[in-house]
């Protein structure tokens, strides 16, 4: 165990432990008898220590081991505690990214990396008349070499010696996934690319600690600001409900005035919106909003429905209800994030954080003093096309800051037709004008087609895929079959237009976290922020005394982390500017080329 006295870098260093080392972390959640903020280290499978949190972080600082943890939930209470760690280990990031899918518990994580069948994994049963006792002597695996259920939802942490048994079971997990990698399937024939997945379980964990410091920081909202708009998109705050309802009959009413002959309707209810359109004489198969913009000039009551329905989307998604229970009172806008949707895993937000109408964005303002670096990923998904595919041809388009313009050159075609049938091709789109574009893209792009088309044919025939850099997307029942037969043409050929995109969105998806982390690492020394990522999108406050810094800073953060992810000629761009609110169509500062990109 070596000498307690010592700190706890000095122990782990004396157990072998070196930067970059595995070391299993369990932290206490504070509802059971082990103290919240409780922690258990574990150098092995069956060595470890109960430590403080100040100790970890101490122990971060100086030696900088990857801190293996079950999920996000335990950086989130490190948060809680004033830890950060630089990065880490994430059990259900990496059995994601392993096994496709959402659910991550440890029971199934266990199951999964062991090859035991999902549905065997135990249910912890509340019913039991000793369930919930601690048996500190139990072990949490069972004979039928599952994870106990008393365990997995929870029971680690009814004493120290549990949650250091915990800490010791989530090192040997690591251990585990961390060799899975490497192979093509578990415990099949190695394939070349494991580099490539063992740097994207890495980014996909530490986006996993990205994620529990976006939920705490927050994203900077000026409360004044964000008032003003509602009122002015809404209404006034109503005072009561009699008040609600007058407002809300005063925005119908804006529409309802340019109804022929006085006709009326719930704006809310497709059937009767159709009927008074119908009084007006337009006649439309639904109301969706692309279809409706087709008669904005036809009839005033068509662009007065549009403008009514994004005051609605305000009123119901983004209210003043909306701001009191999302906005603090310190200004920030908090919701719960996850590195992974689960499907291609592209990062996820809760409190409208990944939605927030445009109009909105003008209440996102940095805090005195800073400013927001922001920064746009430019034409990515066809770059990564490029990248993944290896299509030489493609690749030297990318070399072009607006990659659309080689292409056109190459098909003959002029730059919109070129961009729609470059985006037809990945999203499998094969009749109308789309379709006709992307046909031109096979004679000249043949290798990067035929991976989208190899991916597409995988996907219909029910065989999961795999992202560039590892991700397992689920295209079959789940337990390695294909799909059963007698599905409908509809539903085969939209599995492969899922799947032909999926692997090219979720590549992306790999890229920029492995982008946002970076970020994350450099730019603590100049104090900035990482506050949203949204898609390929950028958000980070700084000091306004760093912000030319910042600006190069995210700059080299992309140029390392393509050079990390995919090595080669493929060029990535992105344009990078400061403001001082999102919305902010121009820069406040720029530095670099006039299109301040950088590759």
């Amino acid at each position: 165990m070596g000498d307690h006295d010592q700190d706890l870098a000095g122990r782990l260093r004396q157990a072998g432990i070196a930067r970059g080392d595995l070391v299993g972390l369990a932290v206490a959640p504070g509802r059971t008898t082990a103290p919240v903020g409780t922690v258990a280290v574990a150098v092995s499978s069956d060595a470890g220590w109960i430590v403080t949190a100040d100790e970890v972080a101490a122990a971060d600082a100086s030696l900088r081991p990857r801190w293996v943890t079950w999920s996000g939930e335990t950086a989130a209470r490190l948060c809680g505690c004033g830890v950060r760690l630089a990065t880490s280990w994430d059990i259900a990031a990496v059995h994601r990214l392993l096994f496709g899918g959402w659910l991550a518990g440890p029971g199934l994580a266990w199951a999964a990396i062991h090859g035991l069948a999902a549905d065997g994994v135990p249910a912890h049963d509340p019913g039991t008349l000793f369930a919930g006792m601690p048996s500190p002597d139990e072990e949490p695996v069972g004979p039928d070499g599952y994870l106990r259920a008393e365990w997995a939802e929870g029971g680690w942490a009814d004493s120290e010696s549990r949650l250091v048994r915990w800490a010791c079971v989530a090192l040997g997990m690591a251990r585990e996934q961390e060799a899975a990698l490497g192979k093509t399937a578990l415990g099949k024939t190695a394939e070349p690319g494991a580099g490539v997945r063992l740097a994207t379980a890495r980014s996909e964990s530490t986006a996993e600690l990205l994620c529990a410091e976006l939920a705490a920081d927050g994203l900077p909202v000026d409360l004044e600001v964000a008032g003003r708009l509602l009122t002015e998109i809404i209404g006034p705050r109503p005072r009561n409900a009699d008040e609600a309802t007058r407002i809300r009959a005063e925005r119908d009413g804006l529409v309802l005035r340019h109804a022929p002959g006085g006709a009326t309707a719930d704006l809310r209810s497709p059937v009767q919106v159709r009927a008074l359109l119908r009084s007006a004489g337009i006649d439309v198969p639904d109301t969706r909003a692309w279809r409706l913009e087709q008669y904005a000039k036809v009839h005033p009551i068509v662009a007065a429905l549009l403008e009514w329905r994004k005051a609605e989307r305000v009123a119901t998604t983004y209210g003043y209800s909306w701001l009191d229970a999302c906005v603090g009172p310190d200004g920030r806008l908090r919701g719960a994030w996850t590195g992974s949707d689960g499907a291609a895993g592209r990062m996820t937000a809760s409190a409208g954080l990944h939605n927030m109408p445009a109009v909105l964005r003008q209440a996102v303002i940095a805090e005195d003093g800073h400013v927001f670096v922001r920064a746009d990923l430019g034409q990515i998904e066809p770059r990564v096309l490029a990248a993944v595919s290896g299509d030489r041809a493609l690749i030297a388009a990318t070399e072009a800051d607006d990659l659309y313009l080689p292409v056109a050159g190459e098909l003959g075609v002029d730059r919109p037709t070129a961009k729609v049938a470059m985006i037809a091709a990945m999203y499998g789109q094969t009749t109308g004008y789309g379709g006709q574009a992307a046909t031109r893209m096979k004679a000249a792009y043949p290798v990067a087609m035929g991976y989208l088309d190899d991916a597409d044919r995988q996907a219909r025939a029910g065989h999961d895929l795999r992202t560039y850099g590892g991700r397992l997307v689920r295209m079959s029942s789940g337990d390695g079959e294909g799909v059963p037969g007698g599905e409908s043409r509809a539903r085969v050929v939209g599995r492969g237009r899922y799947g032909r995109n999926a692997v090219i969105q979720g590549a992306a998806a790999e890229l920029f976290k492995m982008w946002a982390v970076t970020v994350r690492a450099r730019g603590a020394a100049l104090d900035a922020r990482v506050v949203l990522c949204l898609h390929d999108e950028l958000l980070v406050h700084v000091p306004e005394r760093a912000a030319g810094a910042a600006v190069r800073l995210v700059g080299d953060c992309l140029a390392e982390t393509a050079r990390r992810w995919v090595p080669g000629p493929t060029r990535f761009l992105a344009e990078i500017t400061t403001v001082k609110c999102w919305a902010d169509a121009k820069p406040t500062a720029r530095t670099g080329q006039p299109a301040d990109t950088v590759s």
